[in-house]
C-alpha cells in the first residue's frame, strides 16, 4: 500500500514551499558539524568570510561572520580540509541554503588544539604567563637578536625593516630550525646561547606563517620555558596575525608578524634624531631664558642702586638698634635707682639694729670676768668683778650686795 503524501493534493507557491523547506532545514539542523575542503575563500571588506565546502560529489555554501572569524586559531585557505560547526540557513530570494559557521578548525587538528589548551593551562598555572614577569623592551637597543630560520622570509623581512628604520642597528642572527623534528631543541639552544653570551639587547623569536602543525615547535614546553626564563627581553613573532603559539603568552611582547616585531624592537632613527633635536632646542631655550633673567637681575644691582637698597634695609635696622639701646639704658638706670633705694633702706635698717647705735642711746653691755655677757643678775654674786661697756670706753666694777 502506497503511503499518502500530505502535500500531494496541495498547490504551493514558490515562497510557500521555500518557507516549508526553510522551517524543516533550520529546525532540523540547528547545530551540525560538517567536514570538507575549502573552495572560493572570499573575505569581505566588512570582515565576513564567504566560502564553499566541497567533497568529491557535492558542495555547500558557507559564511563565517566577522565576530566568529576573529576567533580563528589558524589561517584557512583554498584547499584546506576543515571541520565547521554551525547551523543550516535557507535564503529564500535565491532559493539556496548555506551553512552559518560558528566554529572552524583544521580537520585532524582537534586533538592538537586540545593538547595545546591543556599545556597552556598547565604553564599558566605555574605563572609563566604572568604580567609581573614581563620585562619592558629597551628604548634604545644597540643589537637585535633574531632566532629564526636563516633562509626564511621572516629574517629577510626583519633585516629589511631594520635597515629602513635604523641603518646603524646591529642584527645578530641565531639560526634555528623552525619546523619539524628537532626544531624546538634548536630554538631553545639559540635562546640560551644569546643569554649566556649576552649577544643582544632584545631578542625576536619566531617564523613566518604556516599550518598549525608547522607552528607547533613554538608551543613546545621547552621553548615556552626558555622564553619565560630569558633575561633578555623577548618578542614572540610566530606566523601571521591570526596565528598563535604558546610562546606568545610567555614572551615579554607579542608581535603579529616578524615584520611587526622589527617595528617594535628597532627605534626609528629619524624619531630618535628628532627627539634629540627637541631636547637640544628645549635646553637652548631654557639656558637663553635663564641667561636673560640673570642679566636683568644683574643690571638692577648698579652701585648707587645697590647702596640705596642697602641703606633702605640698613636704616630700619639701625633705628631698631638705637631704640633698643635707649630702652636698655633706661631700663638699666631705673633698675640701678631701685637698687640704690633698696640698699639705702637696708642700710638704715641695719644701722638702727647696730649695737653701737643702741649704746649711743645710753645702753651698756655687761660682761663677767670671763667675757661672757651678763643677761641675768643671777649670773653674778657680790664681790664678782664685771666689765661695763658703754658707747665709748670700758668700766671695771665690783658687784656689791644692795
Amino acid at each position: 500500500m502506497q503511503e499518502s503524501n500530505p502535500f500531494s493534493e496541495q498547490v504551493f507557491s514558490v515562497s510557500q514551499i521555500t518557507d516549508v523547506i526553510k522551517e524543516i532545514l533550520e529546525t532540523s539542523f540547528r547545530t551540525i558539524t560538517i567536514e570538507g575542503e575549502i573552495s572560493n575563500w572570499r573575505p569581505s571588506s566588512a570582515g565576513h568570510i564567504y566560502f564553499t565546502l566541497k567533497d568529491n560529489t557535492a558542495q555547500l555554501k558557507a559564511v563565517l561572520f566577522r565576530g566568529n572569524a576573529y576567533h580563528l586559531t589558524f589561517r584557512p585557505k583554498d584547499g584546506d580540509k576543515v571541520r565547521c560547526t554551525g547551523s543550516i540557513s535557507v535564503y529564500g530570494p535565491q532559493g539556496t541554503y548555506q551553512l552559518i559557521v560558528s566554529k572552524m578548525e583544521a580537520a585532524g587538528s582537534g586533538n592538537i588544539l586540545q593538547m595545546l589548551e591543556e599545556r597552556k593551562r598547565k604553564l599558566n598555572a605555574e605563572g609563566l604567563f604572568d604580567e609581573s614577569r614581563k620585562k619592558p623592551l629597551p628604548a634604545y637597543p644597540r643589537t637585535i637578536g633574531v632566532v629564526t630560520s636563516a633562509t626564511g622570509a621572516a629574517i629577510k623581512d626583519i633585516l629589511q625593516i631594520t635597515k629602513r628604520r635604523n641603518k646603524g642597528m646591529n642584527v645578530t642572527i641565531l639560526p634555528a630550525i623552525v619546523q619539524g623534528d628537532g626544531a624546538a631543541a634548536t630554538i631553545v639552544k639559540m635562546i640560551q646561547l644569546a643569554n649566556f653570551y649576552k649577544l643582544c639587547d632584545v631578542l625576536i623569536v619566531g617564523r613566518g606563517g604556516g599550518s598549525l602543525e608547522d607552528l607547533l615547535p613554538f608551543s613546545e614546553e621547552s621553548v615556552v620555558r626558555a622564553v619565560a626564563e630569558s633575561e633578555i627581553p623577548v618578542i614572540s613573532a610566530v606566523g601571521h596575525e591570526i596565528d598563535w603559539a604558546l610562546c606568545d603568552y610567555a614572551a615579554d611582547k607579542r608581535a603579529a608578524t616578524p615584520s611587526a616585531a622589527a617595528e617594535l624592537a628597532v627605534p626609528l632613527a629619524a624619531d630618535t634624531k628628532q627627539l634629540l633635536q627637541n631636547y637640544k632646542n628645549d635646553f637652548y631655550l631654557q639656558i637663553t631664558q635663564k641667561t636673560k633673567h640673570a642679566k636683568l637681575l644683574i643690571s638692577s644691582f648698579k652701585p648707587d642702586i645697590f647702596e640705596m637698597r642697602f641703606r633702605s634695609i640698613q636704616q630700619p635696622l639701625l633705628n631698631r638698634y638705637d631704640s633698643a639701646k635707649e630702652n636698655l639704658v633706661k631700663n638699666l638706670q631705673e633698675k640701678i635707682k631701685e637698687l640704690h633705694t633698696k640698699i639705702a633702706q637696708n642700710v638704715t635698717i641695719l644701722e638702727n639694729a647696730s649695737p653701737q647705735t643702741i649704746f649711743e642711746r645710753g645702753y651698756s653691755m655687761v660682761k663677767d670676768k670671763n667675757g661672757v655677757i651678763i643677761r641675768d643678775s643671777a649670773q653674778v654674786v657680790a664681790g664678782d668683778r664685771i666689765e661695763i661697756v658703754p658707747a665709748k670706753g670700758k668700766i671695771k666694777a665690783t658687784v656689791v650686795e644692795e
